[in-house]
């Protein structure tokens, strides 16, 4: 007798998602956190000693293999929907806004890096990707952040370009383009700050404290008496 069958489950299978119903039915894309965009392309179930359990077989995009993700861990392994159309200038716009994490201890910036890319947010991805990008223009990154930085890349290229149906290339070049745009407003805000509290401690300086005109006061009393 066979400790293991397989049968096939409906086309269409409900999960629970962050208090709402989110639907994967086969063909559709969808995101799983550190393996990057799959295709769904059959929902079988296994029976194992007894046991029987969903599974959706993912066709992992970036390299052509496939994944089995249990129906029932699809919350705790983090799969998701792949990001609508509408979203994609959502994404350019945050990776062009100049506001940059910059955590200079090294063991909680890996850290915060690492929990972000276990989400499989494409926002956290790009927060990952900004820091770590603005951070190697001024220093070298360890290996584990190098590869981090370029993992968060492929994986917010693969998605997009599937999504809009657009060569990874030219996705990939206009990331580039957006990061630069936020190094430079980012560098614009630094300069603003800086004059605007270079002005204010101007304009500080400028002040006659109250006790100094109080003291002023009975010299030029004296003065008027004599």
């Amino acid at each position: 007798m066979n400790a293991v069958s397989w049968g096939f489950l409906p086309a269409i299978h409900s999960i629970s998602s962050n208090g709402g119903r989110v639907t994967f039915k086969v063909g559709d894309k969808v995101i799983y956190p550190n393996h990057g965009l799959g295709i769904v392309e059959r929902i079988e179930e296994k029976t194992i000693l007894g046991t029987t359990c969903g599974f959706f077989h993912l066709r992992i995009v970036g390299n052509d293999t496939t994944v089995l993700v249990p129906v029932a861990n699809v919350d705790g392994v983090g799969l998701r929907k792949a990001i609508e159309d509408e979203e994609v200038e959502r994404i350019f716009g945050l990776l062009s806004d100049g506001r940059i994490d910059n955590h200079q201890n090294w063991k909680g910036r890996f850290k915060d890096n690492s929990d972000k890319m276990r989400t499989g947010s494409i926002y956290d991805m790009t927060d990952v990707l900004k820091s770590l990008t603005f951070l190697a223009k001024s220093k070298s990154l360890s290996f584990r952040e190098k590869r981090m930085l370029d993992r968060a890349k492929a994986l917010i290229v693969s998605e997009i370009s599937e999504v809009i149906r657009a060569k990874a290339v030219d996705i990939e070049s206009q990331v580039d383009s957006a990061l630069e745009k936020c190094f430079v407003v980012k560098a614009r805000n630094v300069a603003r700050s800086a004059a605007r509290a270079k002005t204010a401690k101007a304009a500080k300086a400028k002040v006659i404290p109250a006790s100094a005109v109080s003291a002023a006061a009975p010299r030029r009393t004296a003065a008027r008496a004599s």
